[in-house]
């Protein structure tokens, strides 16, 4: 009724901890920036949920699938949650495919939807008749919101007009108070047995193929020969990591690699601070169907201080200024990223001030803080 008080945001997510990755750290997030006694999450069961779901101060309600899709019984389960907890807004984490609930959760009472797209929604925006279901999700909600430019400009193609110019730039935002410079990078060094005086390149995210750590590792050697004590800090899991352990036992750098699969969301400001270099040569794959939508590791580590050497796909140019903050390079040239990791590590002076700047412009332009108030906006919660 008029002149009533709004009720809750739900956030329906298969995106959320404990489950890892660059979309699941940007919702959570985002979750952090609203108003906890306002906030109910619908997401997926996994391993570690209630550990994780116990250190948050809003509501998170676990379905009994691994994996939510927009079935009848999902559709049935979500209304019921928004229902029994007030919620009046309601948040799709990724647009696809979650979004395709938005006409039922109109149904139950929620008068504002805004739906998040990702990467992957590119790839829907391409293909025939997945192209028809971004359509239809944005003719449900509000507002779409997108991740970079790259990406608004192929999936506005998918929509009707007015809804294209009703998307809103919301990119992934990085706290500057808790990635940082001051982050303790020594413990981390000698945890990993790596002298403080030896240079260490970071390469943190999901080890998949779009990520270009091969490409990484194929310009390694070209790096020792320059700088033979350096450090390659490989900070991730996933399906690539026994493919690339194999590599570089097969090109014979062991001891001058460190893996680290374990490394909890706490521990990743000390992981970028105990390098001199961030690296990831990220590529577009599948016949442009599977680019990097911005990269929030980017920004992360341009945060922590870090010059950052950023493969072009997708939107990830947007996340630097090259020659300034770091530098793009072609992610299939093993000698081209050799060469710019080899030209930071010899100035170190230089690859400060680069980082120096690129900290400037993540607190500038990419601020968590930022990004919490445009949701807020966007839902009308101030």
């Amino acid at each position: 009724m008029a002149g009533e008080p709004p009720g809750k945001i739900l956030v329906v997510t298969n995106d959320y901890p404990p489950r890892r990755g660059g979309i699941e750290s940007f919702v959570f997030s985002l979750c952090g920036g609203l108003t906890a006694a306002d906030l109910v999450v619908y997401t997926a069961r996994m391993c570690g949920s209630d550990a994780t779901d116990s250190r948050v101060p809003y509501l998170v309600v676990r379905d009994r699938r691994r994996m939510l899709v927009p079935s009848r019984r999902l559709a049935r389960d979500v209304r019921r949650a928004a229902r029994e907890n007030g919620c009046d807004r309601v948040v799709f984490g990724a647009a696809m495919p979650l979004g395709l609930l938005a006409a039922g959760l109109r149904d139950a009472g929620a008068g504002r939807v805004v739906a998040l797209t990702h990467g992957h929604e590119v790839w829907w925006s391409k293909v025939p008749g997945a192209r028809s279901l971004v359509r239809s999700v944005g003719r449900e909600v509000d507002v779409l919101t997108y991740v970079s430019n790259y990406c608004r400009i192929r999936i506005a193609k998918a929509l009707r007009p007015r809804d294209a110019r009703a998307m809103v730039r919301l990119s992934p935002g990085v706290d500057p108070e808790i990635f940082t410079p001051a982050a303790d990078g020594a413990t981390v060094r000698r945890r990993l047995s790596i002298e403080a005086d030896r240079p260490v390149v970071v390469a943190a995210s999901r080890l998949v193929a779009r990520k270009g750590h091969d490409v990484l590792l194929a310009a390694w050697p070209r790096v020792l020969a320059d700088h033979p004590r350096a450090v390659l800090l490989v900070v991730g899991d996933g399906p690539a990591r026994p493919r690339l352990r194999r590599a570089v036992r097969r090109l014979g750098f062991a001891e001058s690699v460190r893996f680290v699969r374990d490394a909890s969301w706490a521990d990743m400001p000390a992981m970028y601070a105990a390098g001199d270099v961030f690296a990831l040569p990220c590529r577009t794959r599948l016949l442009g169907l599977e680019p990097e939508a911005l990269g929030i590791v980017f920004l992360e580590a341009a945060a922590c201080g870090l010059p950052v050497v950023v493969g072009r796909s997708g939107g990830a140019p947007e996340t630097l200024t090259d020659g300034q903050t770091g530098y793009l390079v072609d992610p299939r040239s093993a000698p081209e990223v050799a060469d710019r990791i080899c030209a930071l590590l010899a100035d170190p002076v230089a690859a400060r001030a680069m980082g120096a700047r690129g900290r400037e412009l993540v607190t500038r332009r990419f601020s968590s803080h930022t990004a919490a108030a445009t949701l807020r906006h966007l839902l009308g919660q101030w």
